[in-house]
């Protein structure tokens, strides 16, 4: 049980230990410094403990906020710190050295702990307050200002994600953050919330997959509720803090998960009134991937490189200062709120071609309008990437090449060629899948010299202007390739096969993004080595669609897609359920 301990003598008539209490906390008092010392000493050292001035006046969300937040090994407001076992040993040393000065003992530990080189975080509280008053009078002023501001409706407030789509903020937001309080006043966690919506979602393909009328108005209704349950289980774990490294990971996965069954559900349901769209659904998530892969690119090259700013940054800053062309250019690039509800209204009152086509022009344009403004900004400006990002870059790129060799060597000069060899690389191996007929021998050498470029482009550090491309262009290789190849198969079952493939693939990709962003690393080489890298899974599909029959080919893909599934699936639970990971909480751009 996490404990508190309450320095100072008590304020007669104050809440605090009540509010304490409700929290969680076992509250136990401490007349001075070494009465402090001596209590931490009886919590053992895996415990949350906090110490808390006794005179603390403020809103229990600030309370909250302080010393509950699981994120944070260390976090304090004004007469409030709280450690988690990571900063334990700070807080001892501190303790035992009993910092002296002016100010509530608690802060003055909170700054010795961070003068020591631990990282305290400091919440922003806005309207909230947290303080502790010197005297009556001074009491008195922040008890009126506790009284003042609405705790329920700030902590409903910032429940919701500061930065949303204009679908989400206006006709979803306003109702689901009510929804959230009330699971929280229920018990609910975040998790069962996450698991609803992937199953309702998962309903809604089942729905889409009867081909029937009744089946995609069902559908789109039930992808619009999903939709409704993934925003509420954000806006639950931010208004009762309850994060976990199992709810990032349920969260990052379910959404892909719960889009793509639904793209499979609709070419189901169209095969059953004889209409094969099981290309436009794996377009359309290849589509998705690719764009996704640029944002995860751009941002991992870029967010701590130094002299970061280029004109186009600039104008890009000054339009966010009109309020209508922000709300425009959130929508224009369809994110997923705008992407849903277009999904769900669709196939409730058009076809599923109807649908893929509509899908694949909006993300398309939004994908050319994101990509065009970063390669401008890159160009524009004369950012110095370190070598976190370049590694970044290269666990991104999923070579087989890396994974054999090791990182590229950092005594080599970054070859500013590096991102045309990877473009090159992509267009040589789709286009010949596209130009050359099903089964020829000539794609192995093709396929031969795309491993080649490939492995040439992430020879060196990826510290280039342009070399956040790299990852997308070999997602766009590999996925297009197993593309084009399964629809000139032209036999049944080839481009489902082929869409469980890239699904498949395509996690593995999206779960190395999120260690990456978790500050764990990619996935072990070894992991790399055994699903062959982006180009070793491409040569061993163009060998397969040469060597096979093409009856043969769709069992092939098949036990491709098993195989790599099995192995990520594995890999990926053992990580994100044992390894003790960090959560990651996307809190920016909407996907």
């Amino acid at each position: 049980m996490p404990t508190v301990i309450l320095t100072g003598p008590p304020v007669p008539g104050s809440p605090l230990q009540d509010e304490l209490r409700s929290l969680g906390f076992d509250v136990r008092p401490a007349a001075g410094p070494e009465d402090t010392a001596t209590a931490l000493a009886g919590v053992p050292a895996q415990e949350r403990v906090a110490v808390v001035d006794s005179a603390f006046v403020g809103h229990p969300h600030a309370l909250r906020l302080a010393l509950t937040d699981p994120r944070f090994d260390a976090c304090a407001v004004t007469g409030a710190f709280a450690v988690q076992a990571g900063a334990r040993a700070a807080l001892d040393e501190a303790a035992a050295l009993a910092p002296a000065g002016t100010g509530p003992y608690a802060d003055r530990l909170a700054a010795a702990v961070e003068a020591a080189g631990t990282a305290v975080q400091r919440p922003d509280l806005g309207s909230l307050v947290a303080a502790v008053p010197d005297g009556e009078a001074e009491r008195s002023e922040a008890l009126a200002a506790v009284a003042a501001v609405d705790d329920e409706a700030v902590r409903l407030r910032t429940a919701v994600k500061s930065r949303d789509g204009f679908f989400t903020t206006f006709f979803i937001s306003p109702y689901s953050r009510y929804i959230a309080r009330w699971c929280a006043r229920r018990g609910l966690t975040p998790n069962q919330v996450t698991t609803a919506s992937l199953i309702t979602a998962l309903v809604a393909a089942g729905c889409a997959a009867t081909g029937e009328r009744w089946g995609y108005v069902t559908a789109g209704v039930l992808l619009l509720v999903s939709f409704v349950l993934d925003c509420t289980d954000g806006q639950l774990a931010r208004y009762s803090l309850q994060y976990s490294t199992m709810g990032a990971w349920l969260d990052a996965t379910f959404d892909r998960a719960k889009e793509y069954s639904f793209y499979a559900g609709l070419a189901l349901g169209a095969a059953r009134n004889g209409d094969d769209v099981w290309a436009l659904a794996l377009g359309s998530m290849i589509l998705m991937t690719c764009r996704h892969v640029v944002d995860f690119s751009f941002n991992e090259a870029n967010h701590d490189a130094t002299a970061n700013t280029s004109p186009t940054a600039a104008l890009s800053g000054r339009l966010d200062s009109v309020g209508w062309t922000v709300w425009v250019r959130r929508m224009i690039i369809l994110p997923i709120g705008e992407r849903w509800a277009m999904i769900a209204v669709l196939t409730a009152v058009t076809s599923p071609r109807v649908v893929f086509y509509a899908l694949l022009a909006g993300c398309a344009f939004g994908a050319l309008y994101t990509t065009a403004g970063r390669v401008l900004r890159s160009v524009t400006r004369k950012a110095k990437r370190t070598d976190r990002a370049a590694r970044a870059l290269a666990d991104l790129a999923d070579s087989g090449v890396l994974a054999w060799t090791g990182y590229p060597r950092p005594t080599k000069r970054p070859d500013r060629a590096a991102p045309w060899l990877a473009l090159g690389a992509a267009l040589l191996m789709t286009g010949a899948a596209v130009t050359r007929d099903f089964g020829t021998p000539w794609l192995i050498g093709t396929a031969a010299a795309y491993v080649f470029f490939a492995g040439a482009a992430v020879s060196a550090p990826l510290k280039g202007p342009l070399d956040w491309l790299i990852p997308p262009c070999f997602r766009f290789g590999e996925y297009v390739t197993v593309l084009v190849l399964a629809a000139k198969a032209d036999v049944p079952g080839a481009l489902p096969a082929a869409f469980g493939l890239v699904a498949a693939v395509a996690y593995h990709h999206y779960d190395t993004v999120y260690r990456i962003r978790g500050g764990s690393g990619a996935p072990p080489h070894w992991l790399v080595r055994t699903t062959g890298g982006h180009e070793g899974r491409v040569l061993l599909t163009v060998v397969l669609a040469t060597v096979l029959a093409r009856d043969a080919f769709p069992v092939a893909l098949t036990a491709m897609a098993v195989f790599v599934a099995i192995v990520v699936l594995a890999e990926s639970i053992r990580f994100w359920v044992s390894s003790g990971a960090p959560a990651v909480h996307d809190e920016g751009e909407p996907a």
